[in-house]
């Protein structure tokens, strides 16, 4: 008996020292899993996912940042004045994200200037744009992400530009509205320089009505006092908030949700989408009035100037809003500027295609041009006569583009009879010495390259999507 129970407390023995050891091999295999699973992560997991109350340990929260890192990289843009691109961003957060956030949570954290570039106008201006540094797009992001939700609540239904759920269509469908309820006048105020106008110490004043946190706070004019890099050269800005920052439009929305305030509380009917700011009013005398008053207010109070030369009172049909216009039956049209803007950005397009492959320009570079273009001028009721036009305007383009690349005369000669010519007048066409324009616009190119070619290589059509 002895011995059976000595034997009996051996196997018991054994086999709790088995299930030991499973659990040990279990406990490392998941370790390893999880070791394995994280290293290609941009953030250590050195993260509180319950911050509590302090809003910047919620920007700096692990859910957050891992949200911002997604969304800096989904919108790529270009390297700041460290030369970092987003491609090179997660191997620096794993090597330095745990510095950087103690920084920003001590408060000690320090932006590095933006690159100042300028871009074209549409009006044939140059626009100046701050791009930040990739590291600090994505701090601005995340502090973009935990700011929104608060400022949301406050910001007035009128105002459209860069918020959720809000759109352009919508600004224009709303314009479209208060003059179908007999307000066709429209006051329609620019305001100049806005970006590179704001005052620091209002902003900031507006700021600390909602936000308690005083490193928020700091970390926010410390990107308003970041500087700015031209041409070698840094200086330090005493106003403005440059245009090129994720959180750029939300202080911008900030700051002209006193306009927006204003304007309620004395019973307009306006749409503002940044700082593209519409008012209608029933008359000229009105409208004249509310111009000289709103100008007032927005230079006393927000310390910030009307752009005298581009704003206006007067008839919609005679101006434009975000890219559109209205017709005198207050339809939505493209605007003539609009127009324009299409035109020489489909020439740019061609020239640089004249070394491609026609079907790959298409689908390359011309179609998701097309697409993103009538995606956006799809809300206009009044297009089907530019739109045709531009389509036969386009397919001259491209038979330029074909014409170019056949480059000699015996070329083109033996192209023209392969698309079905007569031997007579594909010579006459392929010898005749006029320019590559007159002879993409010429019967003989019209014949040889028809319509259904253009569509067998995937060309986007505008007329049969409207």
């Amino acid at each position: 008996m002895r011995l059976q129970r000595e034997s009996a407390a051996l196997v018991e023995i054994q086999a709790g020292l088995k299930r030991e050891n499973r659990a040990v091999l279990e406990k490392v295999s998941l370790d390893e899993s999880n070791n394995s699973s994280t290293q290609n992560k941009p953030f250590p997991e050195n993260h509180n996912n319950n911050p509590g109350n302090n809003l910047l340990e919620q920007v700096v929260a692990k859910d957050n940042m891992f949200k911002a890192y997604d969304k800096v990289c989904a919108n790529k843009g270009a390297p700041g004045i460290d030369k970092r691109s987003v491609g090179e961003l997660k191997v620096y957060l794993q090597q330095h994200w745990r510095r950087i956030k103690e920084e920003i949570l001590t408060g000690t954290y320090q932006p590095e200037a933006v690159l100042r570039v300028e871009i074209p106008k549409a009006d044939g201006g140059l626009r100046p744009l701050g791009i930040p540094t990739v590291i600090d797009r994505l701090i601005q992001q995340a502090l973009h992400q935990i700011l929104s939700p608060i400022y949301e609540l406050e910001f007035s239904q009128h105002s459209y530009g860069f918020r959720p759920n809000k759109s352009a269509h919508q600004a224009l469908r709303a314009v479209q509205t208060y003059q179908n309820e007999g307000f066709k006048v429209v006051v329609d105020m620019d305001l100049k320089s806005f970006f590179d106008e704001v005052d620091h110490n209002i902003l900031m004043g507006l700021l600390r009505r909602k936000i308690t946190d005083a490193k928020v706070l700091k970390l926010i004019r410390s990107y308003l006092q970041s500087g700015i890099m031209i041409g070698g050269l840094c200086s330090i800005p005493e106003k403005g908030t440059p245009q090129g920052g994720p959180l750029s439009p939300l202080l911008s929305n900030i700051i002209l949700n006193e306009l927006d305030k204003e304007l309620e509380r004395r019973g307009h009917r306006f749409c503002r989408y940044a700082d593209d700011c519409n008012i209608y009013v029933k008359s000229f005398r009105a409208g004249e009035r509310v111009m000289n008053s709103i100008a007032n207010f927005v230079a006393s109070k927000l310390k910030l100037k009307v752009n005298w030369a581009k704003s206006a009172v007067a008839y919609p049909s005679e101006r434009k809003f975000l890219g559109f216009s209205f017709t005198r039956d207050r339809k939505i049209r493209i605007s003539p500027q609009a127009q324009k803007k299409f035109k020489v950005k489909i020439k740019e397009l061609c020239r640089k295609g004249r070394g491609q492959n026609l079907a790959d320009f298409i689908k390359f570079s011309l179609n998701p041009y097309l697409k993103g273009w009538f995606n956006y001028f799809k809300l206009a009721e009044a297009k089907k006569v530019f739109v045709r036009e531009m389509e036969e305007w386009l397919r001259r383009r491209l038979r330029n583009i074909l014409w170019r690349q056949w480059k000699r005369p015996w070329t083109r000669f033996q192209n023209l009879l392969k698309r079905g010519l007569s031997e007579e007048r594909a010579a006459m066409s392929a010898f005749n010495r006029r320019g590559a324009w007159f002879n993409s616009g010429a019967s003989h190119m019209n014949q040889a390259i028809k319509i259904e070619e253009f569509r067998k290589l995937g060309l986007f059509s505008l007329a049969e999507n409207c």
